[in-house]
């Protein structure tokens, strides 16, 4: 079994990737392979509405020229599927609401390319709006049929600069417990 995150943050090594690796910590702890992919801060173009790709049906969206259709053939390949992103103006980054649209479009037009497969938020803030950005990704897991599961609380931890996230002791072990689920999840959809 595999799990594919998505880190939405322009900060490579900052709270949503702190908070992603300790949600995989639980996963590989269970041998489920984890893979990182770097979408904040990379030039991804927002969803066109051009339909081309209810059209072509061939997993992809018709602009090829970024990594979004990198990204949706990694999404077909993962059994579980991990959106990250930091909380911008109460909401998704921009990098990770272009790749929802566009993944999500591709999902559709092709007869529900992410159907049954596990999805899981994991969101960072420094004060407020995380629940409308966790509310977001929810959104495109539910959108496509997916199975999320739960934790102990919202999958949110607080902290503005790069590490401060690892001393909301709440956060942390919300990301843990997020992992365990997952991966009981998948372990039960995959038995």
């Amino acid at each position: 079994m595999k799990v594919v995150a998505f880190n939405g943050s322009p900060r490579k090594k900052g709270n949503t990737h702190i908070l992603i690796n300790k949600v995989f910590e639980e996963l590989e702890a269970k041998s489920i392979k984890t893979e990182l992919v770097q979408v904040g801060a990379k030039p991804i173009k927002g969803c066109r509405a051009c339909y081309k790709c209810f059209e072509n049906q061939n997993n992809k969206c018709s602009m090829d020229n970024d990594l979004v259709n990198d990204c949706i053939a990694k999404m077909v390949e993962a059994d579980g599927i991990i959106l990250g992103s930091p909380t911008y103006f109460t909401n998704v980054t921009s990098e990770i609401k272009a790749l929802i649209d566009r993944a999500g479009l591709v999902g559709r037009a092709n007869n529900g390319l992410y159907h049954r497969k596990v999805g899981a938020a994991v969101v960072a803030v420094r004060r407020a709006g995380a629940v409308t950005t966790f509310d977001a990704i929810n959104h495109f897991f539910l959108y496509n049929q997916m199975l999320v599961p739960g934790s102990c609380y919202w999958n949110v931890g607080i902290g503005l600069e790069a590490g401060e996230v690892e001393k909301d002791e709440e956060g942390m072990e919300i990301m843990k417990v997020l992992g365990e689920n997952m991966a009981w999840l998948l372990e039960k959809t995959h038995s």
